[in-house]
């Protein structure tokens, strides 16, 4: 009796997976019958309406193409238009920068690009009846070259084709105090000496220093070190294309 209640879910199982199979096949019949029923359904529609148009008057069937083709037309007037002004916003996004982003740059006041020290030592000598005073003295100083952000131009960004085009104001001394006074010492003093006598070495210190160290290697150099810098902030702006160059006449380094 255990023997033949055991087999009978064994049965059961085999009919059940037949079933199962057969579920299947009905299930993709309907299928395929419900894709060719949409397919007679849309021909019967589009047959449907051909003979409407057959049956119609000349000016119904008239009208109607008339109405396909104002439909189309503003179709394809509207998709261009959106295609138009997608690509304008592209353009002004790739090239165009803002009026806060050119503030914040002038805002920057002085930039230093260049800054070479030196050290000039300067002597007098006083002729005297008995014997010569002398004064020696040394000075130091640091001289920065750069631009001054407020003495660029209304148009010193602008679009030039598909680049930007930046133009920058000339380099210059950005401090004219540049001797550090504090530094300056005597290294050899002899006699009496004024403030007045002082002072006359201090102009001549101040004087080699600009003639030894404003050069035109040394304007160069900061004019390179500010196109470079410049080229290099525009970049990170997200300008691909970008041209530097320095105003009145003397290029910097364009790329």
């Amino acid at each position: 009796m255990t023997t033949k209640e055991s087999n009978t879910p064994k049965k059961v199982s085999k009919v059940t997976k037949k079933n199962t199979k057969k579920t299947k096949q009905q299930t993709q019949q309907s299928s395929e019958l419900t894709q060719e029923e949409i397919t007679k359904g849309i021909e019967n529609a589009l047959t449907a309406f051909f003979q409407m148009l057959g049956k119609a008057s000349k000016w119904t069937v008239i009208g109607i193409l008339a109405l396909i083709l104002i439909v189309l037309g503003v179709g394809y007037f509207l998709f261009n238009k959106m295609t138009d002004a997608s690509a304008s916003i592209e353009i002004d996004q790739r090239i165009g920068i803002t009026p806060t982003q050119i503030k914040s740059m002038k805002d920057i006041g002085q930039w230093e690009f260049l800054s070479v020290a030196d050290e000039e030592m300067i002597d007098t000598t006083r002729n005297g009846f008995f014997s010569d005073d002398q004064l020696i003295r040394i000075y130091y100083g640091t001289l920065r070259l750069g631009i001054d952000m407020q003495e660029v131009a209304d148009d010193w960004i602008k679009k030039d084709k598909d680049s930007i085009l930046v133009t920058l104001p000339p380099i210059k001394l950005l401090d004219e105090r540049f001797i550090d006074e504090a530094r300056t010492q005597s290294f050899f003093e002899s006699g009496k000496w004024t403030d007045g006598d002082r002072e006359l070495m201090y102009k001549r210190a101040y004087q080699r220093m600009k003639e030894r160290c404003l050069t035109s290697e040394n304007i160069a150099s900061a004019e390179q070190n500010a196109s470079r810098q410049f080229y290099q902030l525009m970049r990170s702006m997200g300008f691909d294309n970008v041209k530097v160059r320095v105003r009145n006449g003397e290029m910097g380094d364009e790329r």
